[in-house]
């Protein structure tokens, strides 16, 4: 029975740091082994040495608990022979109820003693853990305390001698070595962050990077302001751009019109239309850029009639022979024929279709009439009425201070021509008036036999403009109608 207890208290012990190993004599048998193991008047002193052993071991950390002991503990080997059993009364009978008492209160110091090396454990590990932060956070870049304020705790694993290990190293437990190994390391990478930190003034100076990152940031702003003025730039000059570019076209072509009249003129000499209207405005190609401008504009009007010589040279549809835009209608009046569409006439955007017939390559005398009462319009060609019809632009007024163009329609004032919806052929006598004119005297002016010119809007060479390549050239309205 006495060496199965020893046994189990050298397991027991053997967990728990010891201080000097006390020595035991081996004894011959059972009795004399419990009494050298647990003498009766020393208690625990007998597995751990002396009390002042103990207490020397190491210095404390303040406030905190005590500093781990380490030391050899030595186990005295028992006898394996057991005394027989029976009702001997001698001294080897049994141990005495104090022996069994003895032994409960050292099994259960041990056991105290182990919960408590336990607790000590889990404290070096939350130590661990702290500096473990501690060397994350200084890793990181953030500001770390001088290593002289690190804590007690870090302090004193890291320079408190271990009680027990001088002189016996190698009978550490595995565990506490690589403790005391992880915390060094720990505390030697900390060390070296420290001392590669920049040195701080009061916390005020700035670090490397952050002021790398303020230069970076000024230099985006400047940047950005840079590139704000030049955009605003830029919309400026293409404002302006926009604004000047009609007019540079406009200022273009009336000066490549006025040298190809100077070239025609010193080949032919110069043109004498008399009377002035007795010219005609050749369009020879199909492109957005030759036509004829009315130097005149018109004024508001409630009823209005335009006639007109026109020849097309058209292959399919006969384009735009003219086109009147205001700065708020496009297509204020337009006459069109475009593609496989009939003659169209357009009052403010509203459409008629004109059964007029155009296509034979000759002269005709159009005419075209509309009044804004009830929009009744009607439509003549070569003196005779060929169409008619009502509700065109009811009382609608015609804008004033629009552009007439002969030969393009306009998509927007005065410009965007449309090749396809351009004119190809020869056109005279376009005049405009302000009132439906009578049948008779429609006919009178497609016979010759009348030189009605209309009271807005006269054919005269000095109120006609020709651009991009469209040249004037002497017409006589009764001859070329007659050879038609």
């Amino acid at each position: 029975m006495l060496a199965f207890l020893g046994a189990i208290i050298c397991i027991i012990a053997s967990v728990h740091p010891a201080g000097t190993a006390a020595p035991a004599a081996a004894a011959a048998d059972n009795d004399s082994a419990a009494a050298a193991l647990l003498p009766a008047d020393k208690g625990l002193g007998a597995l751990h040495g002396p009390a002042e052993a103990l207490a020397s071991a190491g210095p404390r950390l303040p406030g905190g608990p005590p500093p781990p002991l380490f030391s050899r503990f030595v186990c005295t080997p028992l006898s394996a022979e057991c005394p027989a059993t029976g009702t001997g009364t001698g001294p080897a009978a049994g141990p005495g109820p104090e022996e069994l008492l003895a032994l409960r209160s050292a099994a259960a110091q041990l056991r105290r003693t182990a919960l408590e090396q336990k607790e000590r454990i889990r404290m070096d590990q939350e130590t661990i853990r702290e500096l473990t932060g501690k060397l994350s956070r200084c890793e990181g870049g953030l500001r770390t305390p001088p290593a002289a304020a690190a804590p007690p705790a870090a302090a004193g694993l890291r320079a408190a001698p271990r009680p027990g290990t001088m002189g016996h190293p190698p009978d550490e437990p595995p565990a506490v070595r690589e403790l005391e190994e992880a915390v060094r390391a720990l505390q030697d990478r900390i060390d070296r962050i420290e001392q590669e930190l920049p040195a701080r003034a009061n916390g005020s100076v700035p670090t490397a990077p952050a002021l790398a990152r303020d230069a970076l940031h000024t230099k985006m702003e400047q940047l950005e302001e840079q590139l704000l003025s030049k955009i605003l730039t830029l919309q400026k000059e293409r404002q302006a751009a926009s604004t000047d570019r009609s007019q540079q076209q406009h200022n273009i072509e009336k000066e490549l019109n006025s040298l190809q009249n100077r070239v025609t003129e010193l080949e032919h000499g110069p043109p004498g239309y008399n009377p002035p209207d007795a010219f005609k405005v050749t369009i020879p190609v199909q492109n957005n850029y030759m036509y004829a401008r009315m130097k005149k504009s018109l004024p508001e009007l409630y009823a209005f009639t335009i006639c007109m010589w026109l020849k097309s040279k058209a292959l399919a549809g006969l384009g735009t022979p003219f086109s009147y835009s205001v700065p708020s209608q496009a297509n204020e009046i337009v006459l069109l024929e475009w593609g496989t569409n009939p003659l169209e006439l357009l009052i403010n955007d509203k459409v008629a279709q004109l059964p007029l017939s155009l296509k034979d390559k000759a002269w005709h005398h159009v005419c075209v009439a509309w009044t804004t009462r009830d929009g009744k319009w009607s439509a003549y060609q070569d003196g005779e009425q060929r169409g008619a019809g009502e509700n065109l632009a009811s009382w609608h007024s015609i804008k004033p201070q629009g552009i007439i163009i002969l030969g393009q329609e306009q998509d927007t004032l005065g410009g965007r021509f449309d090749a396809t919806q351009a004119f190809v052929g020869e056109l005279a006598q376009f005049g405009v008036w302000d009132h439906m004119l009578a049948p008779a005297e429609i006919l009178a002016l497609a016979n010759c036999t009348s030189h009605l010119q209309g009271n807005v809007i006269q054919w005269d060479d000095q109120a006609v403009e020709v651009f991009g390549g469209a040249s004037k050239g002497a017409f006589a309205a009764c001859e070329e109608g007659r050879k038609a």
